[in-house]
């Protein structure tokens, strides 16, 4: 088993644990204000890290490029979509969306850098996209009625929404493969991709762009439940798909950081007190049997 995939898995851990934290503050703040307070408290935590550590000097010129390219389509385009599109659809929805990126970066890795698969990655591939998508698609009740599962705006919108974060999440991954696949310190590259779409937003805010103000006036509570969110989501799992860039191929750390759906199901279980539908059992299953054939591919 690749060390790295693992670390796939764990971002993917560390995503489901984020999106269902997200909705409360997001829909607080609004999806601007939230990413913006957001990706402002990790870049001073990660920033932290790397005075500590000293890893600044492992950077050059061209790895700031690349990973402010990075930073500013992956986290800037990308997480302001995905959060628009769970403000409109709920987390259960926008991730079964989300969960394209997978295909989009084996897609790309394909295209650009020429990736392959053996048969049996191809195949635990297929199965687990398919398994997440079914999972998510079909996981809930016809009578749910919890507020994480209705409609808030022009539906869409939040598909569309959904479909931008997730080709963004593949394309600002493709940008820092070259430069992760140095073996850099990727607790720096996650800082400058993350300071870079943090000053992106800053400048949205001051240039009066509506949509970047916050809807409500944020609270102690918001503000840790923020912080909180952002250290798990963007600060451990930012990182870890990092880590597993250096050697990973694109597609497939893609592939398996798509099961984020799967280990949301459990989470939503905790938070409506009532267990997902038969399909999402079935999709869940199939992503187990995917996952295993990536891992021991």
């Amino acid at each position: 088993m690749n060390p790295y995939d693992l670390f796939a898995l764990g971002a993917a851990a560390c995503w489901a644990v984020g999106s269902v934290m997200s909705v409360t503050p997001s829909r607080h703040l609004g999806a601007f204000a939230f990413t913006r307070w957001r990706m402002a408290m990790v870049a001073v935590m990660l920033w932290a890290v790397v005075a500590v550590q000293g890893s600044w000097t492992t950077f050059d010129a061209h790895a700031w490029g690349v990973m402010a390219a990075s930073g500013l389509v992956g986290i800037f385009i990308g997480d302001t979509a995905l959060f628009s599109a769970i403000n409109r659809l709920g987390p259960r929805r926008a991730g079964v969306l989300f969960a394209t990126h997978a295909a989009f970066s084996a897609a790309l890795g394909f295209a650009f850098l020429g990736e392959r698969m053996s048969l049996q990655a191809f195949v635990g591939a297929v199965l687990t996209l398919a398994g997440v998508m079914a999972a998510m698609a079909l996981g809930r009740h016809k009578d749910e009625t919890h507020a994480w599962e209705a409609d808030r705006g022009h539906v869409g919108w939040g598909v569309a929404l959904a479909l931008v974060a997730a080709l963004c999440q593949a394309v600002g991954s493709l940008i820092a493969k070259p430069v992760m696949a140095q073996q850099v310190d990727p607790v720096m590259a996650s800082a400058v991709r993350v300071t870079i779409a943090t000053a992106a937003h800053g400048v949205l805010l001051l240039t009066g762009f509506a949509a970047a103000r916050a809807t409500q006036a944020p609270t102690v509570r918001v503000l840790g439940q923020t912080a909180l969110n952002g250290f798990i989501a963007m600060g451990i799992g930012m990182t870890l798909v990092l880590l597993a860039l250096e050697k990973g191929d694109v597609g497939m750390v893609a592939i398996l950081s798509s099961v984020s759906p799967i280990l949301v199901l459990p989470l939503l279980w905790l938070q409506l007190r009532r267990a997902p539908a038969p399909g999402a059992w079935i999709g869940a299953a199939l992503t187990v049997l995917g996952t295993g054939l990536i891992l021991w591919r």
